[in-house]
């Protein structure tokens, strides 16, 4: 069995509390009425009552509220597999991890928040596949378009400047190989959306955007950081701050947002530059990517979890009822009596 709600199931502690508060209860009862006079006399006035009938609703509640919590946790067992046409686009994200992203200009910086909006990107995706490809001086693919993106989440998080040993930024070879990641045989439109701050040290990016314009592919450029110059922070290998780099001379580098360029690759590809500073730039992202032509991405199969909270909850309903049925007082003699009176004076 599991659960698909589990934060539900420590509300299971509140039956033994209830149950040793019930007990409680119960002993006072009993103090009160020793009190109130001859121990003899207080056990003929409640000779009626139905000590093992009272005692059976209070094990009746707690039963029917560990059922309702279960309940409430949502019980699952056995598998539905369901088969479905998949539609959408294919979108790769080129994401820069150069050293230059670690600057604090975009807080807490520009690769942190970069990797916070691509995860938000994949919350908000209709049913498109995505695939990463991490780049600086070089670059490579992180994982392959899927429509997992509990697992893509978690190579996402492994971006970070020491995956790629050659140091620079090589936006136009990024667009290559996310062009690599595509899958030719599906006619769903084709998208790069790069996260960077655009600063080009290896490659001519404009020239290579229009490579991919030529296969109708769109780029969408996404940058991060400001046109006011910030310093690159270095951290040793327990993630302490060392200083902040430094060129040939001694003198501290200087990182700044070339929104022109990204604007220059996605305007060659029909594509758009959105600065990740503005106000819903993630959202107007994917306004024009939810807006592109949608094509078939094949079948997929999702398996389920039957779930089962249904049962413990009928159960609950019937306990309740139960208790219900259960009477406070055994029926005396007297009542007998008065019962048979009733009954022939109706038939009278």
């Amino acid at each position: 069995m599991q659960f698909a709600q589990l934060k539900f199931l420590p509300l299971l502690l509140l039956i033994p509390v209830t149950a040793a508060g019930l007990w409680w209860a119960h002993r006072q009862r009993q103090a009160r009425l020793a009190r109130l006079g001859d121990v003899a006399l207080m056990q003929r006035l409640s000779a009626s009552v139905n000590q093992r009938g009272r005692l059976w609703k209070d094990v009746l509640w707690l039963i029917a509220l560990a059922l309702v919590i279960v309940s409430l946790a949502r019980p699952t067992w056995g598998e539905n597999v369901q088969q479905f046409d998949q539609r959408g686009v294919q979108v790769m994200v080129a994401l820069d991890v150069s050293q230059s992203m670690l600057a604090e200009d975009v807080r807490p910086n520009r690769l942190t928040r970069a990797r916070l909006e691509i995860s938000d990107m994949m919350n908000r995706l209709n049913g498109d596949e995505v695939g990463l490809a991490l780049f600086s001086g070089a670059s490579f693919i992180q994982f392959p378009l899927t429509s997992d993106y509990n697992t893509a989440r978690s190579f996402l998080d492994q971006a970070r400047p020491g995956v790629i040993s050659r140091p620079g930024t090589a936006i136009g070879q990024a667009i290559q190989t996310a062009m690599t990641g595509f899958d030719d045989n599906l006619s769903a439109q084709k998208v790069i959306v790069i996260f960077t701050d655009g600063e080009d040290t290896e490659s001519d990016p404009v020239a290579i955007a229009q490579q991919a314009a030529d296969k109708n592919i769109i780029v969408y450029t996404v940058g991060f950081g400001t046109n006011e110059g910030v310093p690159i922070p270095q951290y040793d290998t327990a993630g302490n701050l060392t200083g902040y780099k430094k060129d040939a001379n001694g003198e501290t580098v200087l990182t700044r947002l070339d929104d022109s360029a990204l604007r220059q690759i996605a305007d060659t590809t029909n594509g758009a530059y959105f600065n990740a500073n503005q106000p819903g730039a993630l959202a107007s992202l994917l306004d024009d990517v939810n807006a592109l032509q949608s094509a078939s991405l094949g079948e997929r199969s999702e398996t389920r979890g039957i779930e089962r909270f249904q049962i413990f909850t009928l159960l609950a309903f019937i306990a309740l009822f139960v208790i219900e049925l259960i009477p406070d007082r055994h029926a005396t003699k007297r009542d007998t009596w008065l019962l048979r009176l009733r009954f022939s004076r109706k038939g009278a």
